[in-house]
């Protein structure tokens, strides 16, 4: 008599098993996406906070006026001004000084409308300010509404 031995696998059993991995690694590298977005959308929402807080400590040390770019903040306000991680559309951080900068407008576009853009400013507030540190005038406002994250003081 003749005993056959399986050894291995066939080549269908083979192909089903990479069609089920196919599968599986593209719904992770679709979530994954979406946690990427997220996570850069959370950064650009800390980054603006941290500005904020640097046009706060401006504000206190230059007797009650915001800066006319966001570049007199560096270094003595904070180290360096961030910049968005890239994926939205806007490569910078908008910055707006107003009402003849003793008040302001910053914002930054995010990838996905989140529960952040939710609690922020979405109004525009009109023409920037004349009369700040440096002079000159800056044009007007931009429109804070969603997906822009926007805050005023």
């Amino acid at each position: 008599m003749f005993i056959a031995k399986r050894r291995g696998f066939t080549l269908i059993e083979l192909l089903v098993v990479i069609a089920i991995i196919g599968i599986l690694s593209s719904v992770v590298v679709a979530s994954l996406n979406s946690a990427r977005k997220k996570a850069r959308d959370a950064r650009r929402v800390d980054e603006v906070k941290q500005i904020q807080l640097a046009l706060d400590l401006y504000y206190d040390a230059n007797g009650g006026k915001y800066p006319q770019a966001l570049t007199a903040l560096a270094p003595t306000y904070i180290p360096v001004v961030p910049v968005p991680p890239a994926g939205a559309s806007d490569t910078a951080y908008k910055y707006v000084p107003l009402s003849s900068c003793t008040s302001y407008h910053l914002g930054v576009t995010l990838e996905d409308v989140n529960i952040a853009t939710e609690n922020d400013d979405d109004s525009g507030a009109g023409t920037a300010a004349t009369g700040c540190p440096g002079g000159g005038t800056l044009g007007s406002d931009f429109s804070g509404v969603d997906p822009v994250y926007a805050v005023k003081p």
